[in-house]
């Protein structure tokens, strides 16, 4: 009867410990992928941010928005990765904050 029992509880030992790692190890690839999604939007709202003080930088300084991401980018530092990102700018006159979307590039 106790040989029996035993049997049991090593069988059960022997079922649970790789259930419950495998439990922890996805537990642990939901929690990064959920941390590597957020700073994708994060990265994409500082950048969107980065170009609207850009533009409003330039209105302070010379009295217009610039005309388009070019000029930004060789007057005012910005940096942007094509790569990764697609920037929709839309300038309507030179005395309008410009229309601009930040888009994540899929691979």
């Amino acid at each position: 009867m106790r040989r029996i029992r035993s049997g049991w509880i090593s069988l059960l030992r022997g079922l649970l410990l790789p259930v419950a790692v495998a439990a922890v190890l996805l537990c642990f690839a939901t929690a990064v992928e959920s941390l590597d999604s957020g700073r994708v939007e994060e990265d994409m709202r500082q950048l969107e941010e980065t170009l609207r003080r850009g533009c409003v930088a330039c209105y302070a300084a010379e009295g217009m928005y610039p005309p388009d991401l070019e000029y930004l980018e060789e007057h005012y530092g910005i940096q942007i990765d094509e790569t990764r990102y697609t920037v929709r700018y839309s300038a309507f006159a030179e005395n309008l904050m410009p229309d601009i979307t930040v888009l994540e590039n899929t691979p």
